[in-house]
């Protein structure tokens, strides 16, 4: 059994990507097949799929979720919106020298006023009087990581989103699928590689830290998925001939695993709160890109689950030691799971 400890690593600040590649598909890719480790190229990924693999990404796109504000006593608050509920409704979270209660209007922007409505445990909820999406569009500010230390601008609107983003409601970009431009999706295609999507909302819960030594402890965050029967049916295709389904990124795992937990991948939205750890049998992905993970987070013990613990110990010692860069804007993997390498 494995405690919280045996995922820490000490990673030196330098290698924390602050700024993306000027290209996409610039960037490094760790191949990681069993024990062996190989030093690539993303744009290497086309070599390393084959005609009928299916790539599975998420087509989330990230909200302009950031907000400050000021109540009707003048006091300041910093509002981060979590999930859009309904077109006049969000679920935020705030922070101010004191809660603000039912009933308060809070001035977001300097541009429109919201109300706050009740909580929801650690969420406020916030009641727009016009359609979220516009204001926030207009008038929020894309969130960054918090461990990236400039404020977003008009390049980080480009960059943070991927070229396939299509539906609205993250807080947080599916970071391996930012690694794909348009040039390399027709690679790929031309190559015979079949795509499918999932939309999985990504919450700000997937920066917190796991705090909970005994990992049965954790409460794991929930987020929000849609598994489309046409995606459904292209990974049935796949897996009966035989072929891989490769998740672009740990959301679009999430998704896919979650909707297979009766054994058989069914469409559906839901709420997920899977909480994946070594010992986990996967019921549907085969390969998996993603990024570098945080030390001690929940994606790292997923990461560690699907290609073994010792094998990503190793990788992510490698990948320090060879100056790759890591987390949001940083350098890529590939992974295979145990079963199949």
């Amino acid at each position: 059994m494995y405690s919280l400890s045996d995922f820490d690593f000490n990673l030196p600040q330098e290698r924390i990507a602050q700024f993306p590649l000027p290209d996409r598909s610039a960037s490094r890719l760790l191949h990681l097949d069993g024990e062996a480790i190989v030093d690539r190229r993303f744009a290497d990924i086309v070599g390393l799929l084959q005609a009928g693999d299916l790539l599975v990404m998420n087509d989330t796109r990230v909200l302009k979720a950031r907000f400050f504000g000021v109540k009707e006593s003048g006091g300041k608050i910093e509002a981060l919106v979590e999930r859009v509920l309904d077109n006049r409704t969000v679920l935020a979270q705030v922070r101010a020298s004191k809660s603000p209660g039912p009933g308060v209007k809070i001035r977001l922007a300097d541009a429109f006023d919201v109300t706050v409505g009740e909580r929801a445990g650690e969420f406020f909820t916030l009641h727009f009087d016009a359609d979220v999406f516009e204001l926030i569009e207009a008038h929020g500010r894309l969130p960054l990581p918090p461990y990236i230390e400039h404020d977003a601008d008009t390049f980080d609107e480009n960059r943070y989103q991927t070229v396939f983003n299509k539906v609205p409601g993250a807080v947080a970009a599916p970071t391996a699928g930012l690694h794909f431009d348009e040039k390399l999706l027709a690679e790929l295609k031309a190559k015979g590689v079949e795509f499918a999507y999932v939309t999985l909302h990504v919450g700000a819960g997937t920066f917190q830290p796991v705090r909970a030594e005994v990992l049965s402890e954790h409460k794991m965050h929930t987020e929000w998925y849609t598994m489309p029967q046409e995606t459904v049916d292209a990974v049935r295709a796949a897996r009966a001939a035989g072929r891989d389904v490769v998740a672009v990124g740990t959301t679009s795992l999430r998704a896919l695993e979650s909707a297979s937990q009766t054994g058989r991948l069914e469409a559906g939205s839901a709420d997920t709160a899977l909480f994946i750890t070594p010992g986990y049998r996967f019921k549907t992905v085969t390969r998996l890109i993603t990024n570098f993970h945080l030390p001690k987070s929940t994606l790292l013990m997923l990461v560690s689950a699907f290609a073994g613990y010792d094998e990503i110990r190793a990788a992510y010692a490698h990948a320090i030691a060879n100056e790759y860069r890591f987390f949001s804007y940083g350098d890529a993997m590939l992974l295979t799971t145990q079963a199949r390498a």
